[in-house]
């Protein structure tokens, strides 16, 4: 069984050196790459290997830690964004909520205030109506005319 798995484990390595050749072929035939490369950092980085290695192992480790500090920040802000919505909708709520209530207090007591008014308007129209109202004179049995409901009223004569 060894022996069946050299052949074609040396063709997979073949195939992924064959693969690897064509990406970097292309990675070294890309213009920004060759723009990159001639640029002083780009050659500084070609005549040494060794730091431009640790600069790629570096970028290539701090990918995770930077990833997961803006989902932090993504998701922090999210929830503050949610938190924010919430705390507001719970205030409109309390707040119409007060004021449905403060508006129903205020109907209530305009409501009692219109009915005192208007009772306050009627007896008052009434009593008015009841001294200040022309009243009929009637004859009095000594010939006399006088005011009907008034007994103790000057006497004042029938106009005919």
């Amino acid at each position: 069984m060894a022996k069946e798995e050299t052949p074609s484990t040396s063709k997979d390595f073949e195939e992924l050196q064959r693969k690897l050749s064509l990406l970097i072929e292309s990675i070294q035939n890309n213009s920004k790459m060759v723009a990159f490369l001639k640029s002083p950092m780009g050659q500084y980085l070609d005549r040494h290997p060794f730091v431009a290695l640790t600069l790629l192992v570096f970028i290539a480790v701090s990918a995770v830690p930077v990833g997961f500090f803006l989902l932090l920040v993504v998701l922090t802000s999210l929830a503050a964004f949610v938190g924010v919505i919430l705390l507001e909708g719970l205030v409109i709520f309390v707040g119409g909520l007060s004021l449905l209530c403060v508006l129903c207090g205020l109907g209530f007591v305009s409501l009692a205030i219109s009915g005192t008014i208007i009772v306050s308007y009627v007896v008052v129209s009434s009593l008015v109506n009841y001294w200040f109202s022309p009243r009929p004179l009637t004859p009095n049995p000594s010939g006399d005319c006088q005011l009907a409901t008034k007994p103790t009223a000057s006497v004042g004569r029938c106009q005919e």
